[in-house]
């Protein structure tokens, strides 16, 4: 079982890696042709790339076509299908992280909550897969505080890792009443960049798709400066133009930390994106 998982997933990175260049050459050829109608300067990589320039009167034959190439993508069936997604936690929680998963459970529709107890991850991955379940939540703390949070896809990945800030439970938020479990609108702003659309997906894939217009649940995931801030809010009309908002929690803000292709149990699994924090680079990645 396991043999047969970790061979279809590498011959789904290997035909993901083959879109991949061949979209980046589609990429080189637009740009290269782009120059040349227009006059301009060629770009180092350009300049440098002598096969392409040399291959380019064979190119013309595909002016064009300027649409991008569609790439295998994990998230295929997005919208198609409700998420099944399991949360559970760390070996031995603390009673404040086990009320955590308890809320994020009540958070997420159509989602399972489990208590670890001694399952190791590979047993838990294939359990998951059996059940057909898409997701899985993992939460870690630190000394009684919830400090991350492992999104994993199934059957075949990616693993995005989160850490978490500023955690304040539903628990610890007055007046907030019981939590209606109807399917959330969702607000994903200033996620704009390759990375940050990355992200939107998976999160996205969370949530069912088409919530009805009269549920009164707001689910938001904002970012400012790679620091995505989560709120949950329900509201309702007092007029034609006028609504209350109440935070039905729990809150906290999440950076993002890696990009794993791969599930929990894939240890050798490429990483396709790691925070660098002391390298120098463009300050923002999740916005452009």
């Amino acid at each position: 079982m396991l043999r047969r998982t970790a061979r279809e997933r590498r011959q789904f990175i290997y035909k993901r890696n083959k879109d991949l260049q061949e979209a980046k050459l589609n990429e080189k050829r637009r740009a290269l042709r782009h120059a040349l109608e227009n006059n301009k300067d060629l770009n180092k990589d350009l300049q440098e790339d002598t096969q392409l320039q040399k291959d380019y009167q064979y190119d013309e034959s595909k002016a064009a076509q300027d649409a991008d190439l569609e790439i295998d993508d994990e998230y295929y069936s997005l919208g198609e299908r409700e998420p099944r997604v399991l949360v559970t936690t760390s070996r031995d929680p603390s009673s404040r992280l086990a009320q955590f998963a308890k809320e994020m459970r009540l958070l997420i529709p159509n989602s399972f909550r489990l208590n670890r107890g001694n399952i190791v991850v590979g047993s838990l991955v294939e359990a998951a897969r059996a059940n057909d379940i898409t997701d899985i939540v993992l939460l870690h703390e630190h000394r009684g505080i919830p400090d991350s949070m492992v999104i994993s896809h199934l059957p075949y990945g990616p693993t995005v890792s989160f850490s978490l800030h500023n955690v304040v439970l539903r628990h610890d938020i007055p007046n907030t009443g019981t939590m209606s479990e109807a399917y959330p609108h969702l607000i994903l702003e200033n996620l704009t960049s390759k990375l940050g659309e990355r992200v939107k997906k998976v999160l996205s894939a969370l949530f069912p798709p088409d919530p009805k217009e009269s549920s009164p649940r707001v689910v938001t995931f904002a970012n400012s400066d790679d620091y995505i801030s989560f709120r949950h809010h329900l509201y309702a009309k007092t007029g034609p133009k006028q609504v209350i908002l109440s935070e039905a929690g729990p809150r906290f803000e999440m950076r993002l930390y890696e990009v794993r292709l791969g599930t929990l149990d894939m240890l050798d699994a490429d990483v396709e994106w790691r925070l660098k924090p002391y390298q120098r680079h463009k300050r923002q990645v999740l916005a452009e």
